[in-house]
């Protein structure tokens, strides 16, 4: 029965805590594996890092002291410690950037039996001077589709807490944490804090805003995918500088002519700048329009090079090829002298030939 008496509630709590962990922490791992599976299903979102624990028992008392015990004990309102730590059992789901945060919350409400919510951003943002702490707290239990099922049953009667952050809003709480003194401070110290907590807030704004971006830029590169090729008088204009190649506009390229390959954007990215090096020497730097019809000129014999080769040619490797084969000169330093070797010698065999004095 519930008491006032602190001492037997510790004591009943932690005999509680010790006959029950095996069960919290195996619900525990099976709550995190079901959000990570039902997270995996929910469209259009980024993969988040799901973390987990059972609070430390110790841990659980001194906060029922700090938070609950003085307001309880001054009603005369009878406790079980275990009744008021609400996130014994605690996940969080941290998320790459902010818009992702309300899919979370969609798919946990649409899974669970919501207890209690508290939208920590929705309070911050709200409050013109003040920063600090930002995220989605849930208290869910199982819904009843679940506890209808067999391997629910046993977790069915425990309560889980999930904090749906992005991952700068966790980096905050984490270093949040570490300043020990934040509230009885001079003005002058509190001010340095306010700040840096914007800081953090501004960044979590510019990821959201730079991802948008990008997506836009993609979109932009794959409308100019058939624009027309432009010159190398036009290529000196400021307004084309912005059509000159990017990772973006590569990919579309790339991917239009090799479409079942995976081509990873970070080394799609460094291998555009590796193109773009070796043609600066030409005063003419490639757009992507020009690239296509480069591939589309001489790809094929490149393909049948790589047919006969004893050596792999992936595309990156073919692409390398084929603007060796454009421009030998420009383009000596996209094959090491093993494959140059190589492809010179293949070339020599063959009856064909191209006009470009540049070219084979």
């Amino acid at each position: 029965m519930p008491s006032l008496d602190f001492e037997a509630e510790k004591t009943r709590f932690r005999t509680y805590y010790g006959d029950n962990y095996e069960l919290l922490k195996e619900a525990e791992e099976f709550v995190r594996s079901l959000i990570t599976s039902l997270l995996s299903q929910t469209p259009q979102l980024a993969k988040p890092t799901i973390v987990s624990r059972v609070k430390d028992r110790e841990e659980s008392i001194a906060k029922f002291s700090r938070k609950y015990q003085a307001q309880l004990e001054s009603t005369k309102q009878p406790y079980e410690i275990k009744d008021c730590i609400t996130d014994l059992i605690g996940m969080r789901v941290i998320c790459l950037y902010e818009e992702d945060i309300s899919k979370v919350v969609d798919t946990l409400r649409a899974n669970f039996c919501v207890l209690e919510e508290t939208d920590k951003i929705k309070k911050v943002e709200t409050t013109e001077d003040t920063f600090g702490y930002k995220g989605f707290h849930m208290d869910v239990v199982m819904n009843d589709a679940r506890k209808a099922l067999p391997e629910y049953r046993r977790f069915c009667g425990l309560r889980y807490e999930v904090q749906v952050r992005t991952i700068i809003q966790d980096a905050w709480s984490v270093l949040d944490h570490k300043i020990k003194y934040k509230k009885a401070i001079p003005a002058k110290l509190k001010r340095r804090i306010n700040t840096l907590a914007a800081l953090f807030e501004l960044a979590d704004h510019e990821f959201l805003s730079i991802k948008d971006q990008t997506e836009q830029l993609k979109g932009e590169a794959e409308a100019q995918a058939g624009n027309k090729i432009i010159s190398s008088a036009e290529l000196t204009t400021p307004s084309v500088q912005s059509a000159l190649l990017d990772v973006f506009s590569f990919l579309t390229v790339a991917q239009k002519i090799f479409p079942t390959y995976n081509f990873y954007d970070f080394a799609a990215d460094g291998f555009v700048q590796e193109i773009l090096k070796a043609s600066e020497s030409t005063g003419t730097p490639l757009n992507a329009k020009s690239l296509e019809t480069i591939l589309d000129d001489v790809l094929p014999v490149v393909q049948d090079y790589r047919d006969e080769s004893p050596y792999t040619l992936n595309p990156y490797t073919q692409i390398r090829h084929a603007l060796y084969l454009h421009d030998k000169d420009c383009y000596r330093t996209m094959l090491f002298d093993r494959q140059r070797a190589s492809f010179d010698a293949w070339l020599q065999s063959q009856d064909t030939s191209l006009e470009s004095p540049n070219r084979w």
